[in-house]
């Protein structure tokens, strides 16, 4: 693939703790696509003093949300760096309608679109037992399970020895029900946005780890082929 607006632009739906995170880093691994988080874009534009991101600054200083036009802006900066050729992977954006809109304005101001939104499907109650038990090294943020995926060496980070794990306080029954509530109202017309334009798949995430991720190389293969 020698053209970035060959490239595909795949973006993963899914609650907290549906896999997005560990999937799109072996889509980066194994693909040779980037991820993109939000979070992680705003943190670095910032670190980097960037115009989008001196802006964002600005507004998390006063205690602000980033609104939209700063963090398209953000995107929009990262899409342009040259490991973003292969293809990206958006995770945590879009969440909303006006939102999909925009990154598809953004998107066609560079001659690319959207070429897969990949919604990870959960059953509700399966999801509160999952979340809960999660942690994460405090070292890399190599994530784990108290119940599926427990590291090899109790204590120890299996990617880089690190010993100090760490959890989430909002990984509790009660709030992953609400987190939970809150994203099917939020993220229920954003599958219908995607699915009426013809590109969105639906995968089982309460699969295995290893058949979700199968399923999501054909689909990546299916849009870079």
């Amino acid at each position: 693939m020698s053209r970035t607006e060959d490239a595909p632009v795949m973006i993963l739906l899914g609650p907290p703790g549906a896999g997005k995170g560990t999937q799109a880093r072996m889509l980066e691994e194994e693909e040779g696509l980037v991820q993109l988080s939000t979070g992680d874009m705003l943190r670095a534009a910032v670190a980097q003093g960037t115009a989008a991101g001196l802006a964002a600054q600005a507004v998390m200083a006063a205690g602000g949300l980033v609104p939209d036009e700063i963090v398209l802006a953000i995107l929009q900066e990262r899409m342009a760096a040259p490991d973003s050729a292969k293809g990206i992977i958006l995770d945590g954006f879009p969440r909303t309608e006006g939102q999909a809109a925009a990154l598809d304005a953004l998107l066609a101001s560079a001659g690319r679109r959207v070429t897969a939104a990949v919604s990870l499907e959960v059953d509700d109650e399966a999801m509160v037992g999952r979340v809960s038990g999660r942690f994460t090294c405090g070292s890399c943020g190599e994530g784990y399970h108290d119940e599926f995926r427990k590291p090899a060496q109790p204590g120890s980070c299996d990617r880089c020895g690190g010993t100090e794990m760490k959890r989430r306080a909002d990984d509790n029954a009660v709030t992953v029900r609400e987190r939970l509530k809150a994203y099917h109202a939020q993220t229920a017309p954003l599958i219908r946005w995607y699915e009426e334009k013809g590109v969105l798949e639906r995968i089982d995430a309460m699969a295995p780890i290893a058949e979700v991720r199968e399923a999501l190389g054909r689909i990546t293969r299916g849009v870079t082929a």
